[in-house]
């Protein structure tokens, strides 16, 4: 574009930005590292109150770790707009679209009006949603799902306002552990419904037995194998939670169902989405929309030891997802390399972590393996506070290749599996784990450390079945 002078006038380029947690901020603040204001205009919509908090911390909170909310926020809207001129609107909920205009329909839910905003540049971080089946009741009052800080601050605020005795917890995924958590840790009287015969299901059998029967030792009341039918009203607050077996007495309810993909508004104008049902996008987190980017837990990703697409919901992913998109849109070039599953999570004493395909999933993608199991302990065994730690692995047969593992223990053991995740990641065989040379001292480790035992003892079975 030419001034009246004839001389060039650079006109800024409009990126909008669809969601203000991890995935979308993270885009936004990497786009505006590479490119400032006159270059590109930077627009950013969230629905909710809050943009850039550890939606991870939300158990936490709850459970009184966490003092406030304010603690959880790595930063506020007015950050945003005077440190790096991004104009953040929170409590806009884009409801449209529209790729053949290069515009978005936002609804303002505070002024109740609705207006368009072209982009040249899209990126759609809308997140995941949480599961709530349309059961008689779910919408009760003390009927709670943890999805968004404002959630947290809800079940925090029921907690410490309405002094309830007994809280069902629902699901007994990463969510449902660490919601039960925190409600023991409030005094609660706490039982736990899973539909399916042990909690944790990304353990494998004998894995998640030993997560049960520690959740029993802190006294929570399991239920497992146990649907729920229904929430018992009493005056339009909760009272019971409906099982197929049972009627569980409840004066609050958290609902750990899981979550899937937010995909439906990108659907909605033609972005394509996966048989995950999360967006469909290349390694360099672009869409097959020219100009739409996408990043974060509405995004479907690529699994690098099954080989297949995945959606996995975890803030690590969609910081680095979203700093990927901003990087890319903005001119730069880097690749996300995909993902292996690590996950971490604890109950009270209790530490829960796992990487890579347990032995469903390895079957399921076509693999022949062996296992291992060891128990051991997580320091010198004559040292002071050494505590119990169970470690299983998983590996590919003929070539003796690390697939995944999985640890549950008491403290000192469940962070071992970053040691894991990185011979997984780089495709080491469980022979090359065996022999790697971890740190040790009394304090901090046997002189074999629990992994090195793991992997000898599943390079052993590899050795065996070739036999």
């Amino acid at each position: 574009m030419a001034d009246d002078d004839g001389s060039e006038v650079l006109v800024a380029q409009r990126l909008v930005v669809v969601g203000g947690d991890a995935g979308g901020m993270s885009a936004a603040s990497a786009a505006r590292r590479r490119l400032g204001p006159d270059e590109l205009e930077i627009l950013a919509f969230e629905k909710g109150r809050y943009t850039s908090y550890a939606a991870c911390g939300i158990p936490y909170l709850v459970g009184d770790l966490v003092p406030t909310a304010e603690h959880l926020v790595a930063r506020a809207p007015e950050v945003f707009r005077e440190r790096q001129q991004i104009d953040v609107r929170i409590r806009h909920e884009v409801a449209e679209i529209d790729l053949d205009r290069r515009a978005v329909r936002v609804r303002d839910l505070e002024g109740g009006t609705e207006s368009w905003e072209g982009f040249d540049q899209l990126v759609v971080a809308t997140g995941a949603r949480p599961v709530r089946p349309p059961l008689p009741g779910i919408d009760g009052d003390g009927v709670f799902g943890v999805q968004t800080l404002a959630d947290g601050i809800a079940v925090r605020r029921a907690v410490d306002e309405g002094s309830p005795r007994r809280a069902v917890v629902v699901g007994g995924g990463y969510i449902g552990l660490e919601m039960a958590e925190a409600m023991v840790r409030r005094g609660l009287d706490v039982s736990l419904v899973e539909m399916a015969p042990q909690p944790m299901l990304t353990l494998d059998p004998d894995m998640g037995s030993v997560v049960a029967d520690a959740m029993r030792e802190l006294g929570i009341s399991l239920h497992l194998g146990e649907g729920v039918e229904g929430f018992e009203l009493d005056g339009g607050r909760v009272r019971a939670v409906v099982t197929t077996n049972r009627s569980l007495p409840a004066d609050i309810v958290v609902l750990g169902l899981g979550v899937r993909p937010n995909s439906v508004l990108a659907e909605e104008a033609g972005i394509p989405v996966g048989p995950t049902g999360g967006i469909v996008t290349d390694r360099q987190m672009r869409t097959p929309v020219e100009g739409v980017w996408s990043a974060g837990d509405c995004v479907e990703t690529f699994h690098r030891v099954s080989r297949r697409p995945v959606a996995i919901a975890l803030g690590t992913h969609a910081n680095k997802q979203g700093r990927i998109a901003g990087n890319n849109l903005a001119g730069g070039y880097e690749v996300f390399p995909g993902v292996i599953g690590t996950a971490i999570s604890k109950i009270c004493e209790i530490e829960v972590a796992r990487t890579g395909l347990n032995e469903r999933e390895a079957a399921e993608a076509g693999f022949q393996f062996v296992t291992a199991t060891v128990e051991t302990r997580t320091r010198a065994h004559y040292y002071p506070g050494a505590e119990q730690v169970k470690v299983k692995m998983v590996a590919e047969r003929r070539t003796g290749r690390l697939l995944g593992a999985q640890i549950v223990g008491r403290e000192g053991a469940a962070k071992r599996i970053d040691t894991v995740a990185t011979a997984v990641w780089n495709h080491m065989r469980v022979e090359q784990v065996a022999h790697l040379d971890l740190a040790y001292a009394p304090p901090f480790s046997p002189v074999w450390d629990p992994v090195l035992i793991a992997a000898r003892q599943a390079d052993d079975a590899v050795r065996a079945a070739g036999r």
